[in-house]
């Protein structure tokens, strides 16, 4: 393929999606909403700290949705929150082992994805 996945077709991309998900559903992890997906790759990608607020604002979602997220998360072992210690009334959101784990695992999904529609030249 020439170009980069940005010259990649609305279909294309949709292939991809849909290869890398159908790869995800046969791994023996939980299954994530796209809400609670939203929210781990928020974390996972983007630098911090994170706190709930910011997720919120950063989700145009509620606090209270997110708290559901995070629960889900947190059960799962992909995530955890604390109290921050300069701003007792804020809790943050860090990131686990299993979690960065389960980021790499979805990265090499979605690699292999878009190698099956974009063969190198």
């Amino acid at each position: 393929m020439s170009g980069d996945v940005h010259s990649l077709s609305a279909v294309s991309l949709l292939s991809v999606w849909r290869a890398a998900i159908v790869k995800v559903v046969s791994l023996d992890v939980p299954d994530l909403t796209a809400r609670q997906m939203a929210v781990i790759l928020v974390v996972y990608t983007l630098p911090g700290p994170h706190r709930v607020r910011d997720l919120a604002s950063y989700l145009s979602i509620s606090k209270p949705a997110i708290t559901r997220a995070l629960d889900k998360l947190e059960a799962s072992g992909y995530l955890r929150r604390r109290s921050d210690k300069e701003d007792g009334r804020s809790v943050l959101i860090q990131r686990t082992v299993k979690g960065s784990v389960f980021m790499t695992e979805m990265g090499d999904i979605l690699k292999g994805a878009l190698a099956e529609i974009s063969p190198p030249e």
